[in-house]
Parts: structure tokens; C-alpha cells; sequence
């Protein structure tokens, strides 16, 4: 029971904590530890371009801002998938509180795991800080994390300079970061930011909960 109370001591304090600092990512703590290199910037939300913020939720959680941290009607219809979590369904809000606080891979675990931080996250923090955190964590490529470090290696601007386009690029390789290079795009992420295109197209105004006020 101690280690129970401690334990969630200890979450409540870096809830707060992260709620001010510059956060990292367990798998840059884990760079860290092993002794590689890891290139991130920090830059506060009104450092990146507002096409950067609609391009993720677009691409990755078109309802980030109608949820409170767990879509509900996309995490039901994995449940009852014999995939399971293979599938996804994982909101950015889940994803940032796996970036932060849980290990890579998939399990039930987790999962299970993820939703009550995501949660806590969503309440604690509000939609603008947790998109902030996660596009300072998000990983673009070996040992890039981070809007700023993505956009400085792959297009030599900063982040908030950034254009619709380029925009696209950068959130149609997040799900395979390592392989997609956004500076020389293969066809698979030319698909990849097509896609998110349209969907920009129909996300309207619900992607505006996360620009910066």
C-alpha cells in the first residue's frame, strides 16, 4: 500500500511539474541513459505554426478536442476487434501520456495504463499544454524529437515558418518516423500527407482548441 501511495505521489508531482518545464520523452531518457545522442529543442506552442498543430490532430486524433483525453467510440471499436491494440485507436492525448510516463510497444497493459494518464493529463493540463507536450517529444527520426528539431533538420527553418505543406509532411510520418523522411518523400508518405490534406480539409474548426490563445 505504501508503494501504491507513493507511487501515485510521486505521478500527481510530475503531473504538476509538467504542467511548467520542458518534458522529456522515456525514450530520450533512455538515449540519455545508453549515452546517444538526442537533438531537441524545446519551443513553446506559439513557437510552431499553427499548420503543424491542425496537421497532427488531423492526421492522427481528428476529435482531440471534443474527448477528454480517451475517444471512447474509436477505443470500443478496437475492444471488440480480434486485433485489439494492434489496431490503435489511441487518442494524441494517450499517445503523449505513453511518450512521457510508459514504455514502447503494444500490449493490454498499457493500454489499460494509458487511458486513466491520459485522463489525469487531459484534466490537469488542458488541450494546448498537452499538444505542446507531444510536439515536443514526438519522435521524427533517430534520436529527432521535437517540432523544431524536425523542421530545422528536414526543411532549415523553425517551426513556427512552417508551410501547409511541409506541415503534412512532418504529421504523415509520424507513424513511421524512422523510415519517412519528410525532406525526400517517398511515395508511401506523399500518399501519407495527401491524406492529411483532406482530412484538414474536412476538420474546419474542430482542429482550433489547441492554437495558442
Amino acid at each position: 500500500m505504501r508503494l501504491v501511495v507513493g507511487g501515485l505521489l510521486i505521478l500527481i508531482a510530475a503531473l504538476i511539474l509538467y504542467m511548467a518545464v520542458p518534458v522529456p520523452s522515456t525514450l530520450m531518457l533512455g538515449r540519455w541513459l545508453t549515452f546517444q545522442p538526442v537533438d531537441r529543442t524545446w519551443v513553446s506552442l506559439d513557437r510552431i505554426s499553427p499548420n503543424l498543430i491542425r496537421a497532427v490532430i488531423a492526421s492522427e486524433d481528428q476529435r482531440y478536442c471534443s474527448h477528454r483525453g480517451v475517444d471512447w467510440v474509436e477505443l470500443n471499436a478496437v475492444m471488440e476487434d480480434e486485433d485489439g491494440p494492434s489496431r490503435g485507436a489511441s487518442t494524441l492525448t494517450m499517445q503523449t501520456a505513453k511518450n512521457v510516463f510508459l514504455w514502447p510497444g503494444r500490449s493490454y497493459l498499457r493500454k489499460g495504463l494509458e487511458i486513466p494518464l491520459a485522463t489525469a493529463i487531459d484534466f490537469v493540463w488542458g488541450k494546448r499544454r498537452v499538444i505542446e507536450v507531444y510536439l515536443n517529444v514526438a519522435e521524427w527520426g533517430d534520436g529527432l524529437y521535437g517540432a523544431e528539431a524536425a523542421a530545422q533538420r528536414y526543411f532549415g527553418k523553425p517551426a513556427a515558418r512552417l508551410t501547409p505543406a511541409e506541415a503534412a509532411r512532418l504529421a504523415g510520418a509520424l507513424p513511421n518516423p524512422i523510415l519517412r523522411n519528410p525532406a525526400r518523400p517517398s511515395r508511401a508518405l506523399q500518399t501519407a500527407s495527401g491524406r492529411v490534406q483532406r482530412r484538414l480539409a474536412q476538420l474546419g474548426a474542430l482542429g482550433d482548441c489547441a492554437l495558442p490563445g
